[in-house]
């Protein structure tokens, strides 16, 4: 097993990245595939504007791409700072197990940390139970907001 390194995504991560993208919204999500060009534009986005977010990938040396997170950024009126979103974290299935997730995670929260954000929120689905043991392990709690959502 190599070495795992976790850092901010850059342009020579975006063939990579597009690939591991395409494994957590289909395989992982099941839901359908978003065109090439339509995944690009929000990656590329991401690196070109990184006030509006951030992803962050796991690196298994040499160069293989084996997870990743993203942020979006927003602001917090009640708190008169920036706030973070955390959308997505995603393991390849055959590195879980060894702390990954764990490392993604705490990068972002370094992150909000170190720029003086006020919080970070996300969700997870009530069944993802492996999600919600990284998380209560990590020190988050569960938000006393309800989520409500429109289509």
């Amino acid at each position: 097993m190599g070495a795992i390194h976790i850092r901010p995504a850059a342009a020579e991560d975006v063939t990579q990245l597009l690939e591991l993208l395409y494994r957590y919204i289909v395989d992982f999500y099941k839901c359908p595939r978003p065109s090439e060009e339509d995944l690009r534009k929000i990656v590329e986005r991401l690196l070109q504007h990184p006030y509006e977010g951030i992803q962050i990938v796991a690196v298994k040396e040499p160069n293989q791409l084996v997870g990743f997170s993203t942020l979006y950024f927003t602001f917090n009126t009640l708190e008169a700072k920036r706030m973070a979103i955390l959308y997505d974290l995603y393991v390849s299935p055959d590195e879980r197990g060894q702390k990954i997730g764990e490392g993604l995670l705490q990068t972002c929260i370094n992150h909000i940390r170190e720029n003086d954000y006020s919080h970070m929120i996300w969700e997870t689905a009530h069944d993802n139970a492996a999600a919600q043991s990284l998380y209560d392990k990590c020190g988050a709690q569960k938000a006393v907001w309800l989520n409500y959502e429109i289509k």
